[in-house]
C-alpha cells in the first residue's frame, strides 16, 4: 500500500498525459537495436551485416547521449526533444529504406548511426524532469524516479517483444516502422508538454561546474558494471538455452528477467526512507552477485528461469538508487546530461560485456558467459561496499530550475 501511495503521489507530480508520452516515447530506444538486426539481416541474408548496423546505433548513440543530454540542459528539454524526435523518426525511415532496397553496407551504417546520434533521451530526461517537478521533496523524487525506472523495465522487456511479434506476423521491417511512428508522435508530445524544463545558459554560473566528480564517477563505474552483467547474461542465456535444445526460452527468460525487474522495482518504492541510499545500494549489489553465482551451474531451463529471476530483483532497485544518488552528486541543472551519462556507461559496458561473453562461450562452451556476470557482480559489489557511504552522497545544494507549481498539474 505505501507504494502505491507514493506512486499515486508521482503521479500528480507528474500529470498522467507526460507519463504515457514517456513510456511510449522510449519504447523506440528498445526496438531499434533488436528492429535493425532482424531486418537487415533478413533482408541481406548476414547477420554479420545486421550485427555491424546495430554495433552503429549503440555506439553513437553511446557517445552522443551525454551531449544530447547537455544540450537539452542548456537550452531546453523542449527545443532539443522537438528536433532529436524528428531526426530520429525520420533516420529510422532512411534506415528502413536503405535496408529494403538492398543498398551497399555503408549507406546503411550512415542512417543507423545517425539514430544512434538522434535518440531523444526521454528516459534520462525524464527523471530530470521529475526531479525538477520535485522542487526538493526528496520523497516525491524517490517515488518519481521509482516509477520512471519501473516504465523503463517495461520498455525494455517489452520493445524487444513487440518487434518479434511484428517480425513474426508481418514484416521484419514493422517493427522499424512503429518504431518511428512512436518517436515522431509521443516523443514530441513529450518534449512539447508544459513540464518540459527550459534551459539554463547564460543564466546559471553553476552550470559551469565539474561534472566529473568523485561520486559521480563511481556511480558511472557501477553502472557500467551493472552494463557487464547484462551484455554477458543476454549471451550466456542464448547459448544455454540452444545447448539445451530450447533456444526459444531465451525470449521468455529475458522477458522474466523483465517482471522480476519490475516487481522488485515497485517494492524500493515502499522502503523505509530510514533505509538510505548508500545502504540499498550495497544490498543490491551483494544480491546480485548471490543471485549471479546461481547461473554458471544452471543446468536444465528450470535452474536457468530461478537464477535469471532472482538476478531480475537485484536490477530495478540498483538502477533506482544510482539514478536517485546521481541527484545527489550533481549540480542540479546538469541533471540532464548526468543521467544520459549513465545510460551511455551501461550501453558501452553491455557491448563490451556481449563481446567478451561471446568470444568465452566459443572457447569454453555455454556456461563461461556467466563467469563474466560474476565476475562483474564481485566488482559492483566490492565497488559499493567500500564507497557508498551517506557522507559521500550528502545531498548537494544546487538550486534546480524552478517550475511554477502550476505547471506540474498539467495533464
Amino acid at each position: 500500500m505505501a507504494a502505491v501511495t507514493r506512486f499515486k503521489a508521482a503521479v500528480r507530480l507528474t500529470g498522467r498525459s507526460v507519463l504515457l508520452w514517456s513510456l511510449l516515447g522510449r519504447l523506440p530506444n528498445a526496438m531499434c537495436p533488436i528492429g535493425s538486426l532482424l531486418l537487415v539481416s533478413h533482408n541481406s541474408g548476414s547477420v554479420w551485416r545486421g550485427s555491424a548496423v546495430t554495433s552503429a546505433l549503440a555506439v553513437s548513440q553511446a557517445v552522443a547521449g551525454p551531449l544530447v543530454g547537455r544540450l537539452a540542459d542548456r537550452r531546453g528539454q523542449r527545443v532539443v526533444g522537438l528536433v532529436a524526435a524528428a531526426v530520429n523518426a525520420l533516420a529510422i525511415l532512411a534506415l528502413v529504406a536503405a535496408s529494403e532496397l538492398d543498398l551497399p553496407l555503408p549507406a546503411q551504417l550512415a542512417p543507423a548511426a545517425l539514430i544512434g546520434l538522434s535518440v531523444p533521451l526521454v528516459g534520462p530526461l525524464s527523471r530530470s524532469r521529475w526531479v525538477r517537478l520535485a522542487d526538493g521533496d526528496r520523497e516525491s523524487a524517490a517515488a518519481a524516479i521509482s516509477l520512471d525506472g519501473i516504465m523503463d523495465e517495461i520498455s525494455f522487456t517489452a520493445g524487444p517483444a513487440v518487434v518479434g511479434i511484428l517480425a513474426t506476423l508481418l514484416d521484419p521491417a514493422a517493427g522499424l516502422l512503429l518504431a518511428a511512428a512512436l518517436v515522431g508522435v509521443c516523443g514530441t508530445l513529450f518534449a512539447r508538454h508544459r513540464t518540459a524544463p527550459a534551459g539554463t545558459a547564460g543564466r546559471s554560473p553553476r552550470s559551469r561546474e565539474a561534472l566529473s566528480t568523485t561520486p559521480f564517477v563511481l556511480l558511472l563505474g557501477g553502472m557500467a558494471l551493472l552494463g557487464v552483467c547484462f551484455g554477458s547474461v543476454q549471451v550466456g542465456v542464448t547459448a544455454t538455452t540452444e545447448h539445451l535444445g530450447h533456444p526459444g526460452a531465451a525470449g521468455l527468460l529475458y522477458g522474466l528477467l523483465g517482471l522480476t525487474s519490475s516487481f522488485a522495482g515497485v517494492a524500493t518504492a515502499a522502503l523505509s526512507a530510514r533505509f538510505g541510499l548508500p545502504l540499498r545500494l550495497k544490498a543490491g549489489t551483494v544480491l546480485l552477485l548471490s543471485s549471479s553465482l546461481l547461473l554458471p551451474g544452471a543446468g536444465t531451463l528450470s535452474a536457468l528461469a530461478v537464477g535469471i529471476g532472482c538476478l531480475g530483483v537485484a536490477v530495478a532497485p540498483q538502477m533506482i538508487t544510482m539514478f536517485g544518488l546521481t541527484e545527489r552528486a550533481v549540480p542540479a541543472d546538469r541533471l540532464g546530461e548526468a543521467m544520459a551519462a549513465l545510460v551511455s556507461s551501461i550501453t558501452l559496458a553491455q557491448s563490451a560485456g556481449t563481446v567478451l561473453a561471446g568470444r568465452l562461450a566459443d572457447l569454453h562452451g555455454p556456461a563461461a558467459p556467466f563467469l563474466v556476470t560474476c565476475a562483474a557482480a564481485a566488482a559492483a559489489a566490492l565497488l559499493a561496499l567500500t564507497t557508498a557511504t551517506e557522507a559521500r552522497y550528502r545531498r548537494r545544494d544546487h538550486p534546480a530550475t524552478r517550475i511554477p507549481p502550476r505547471v506540474a498539474t498539467g495533464r
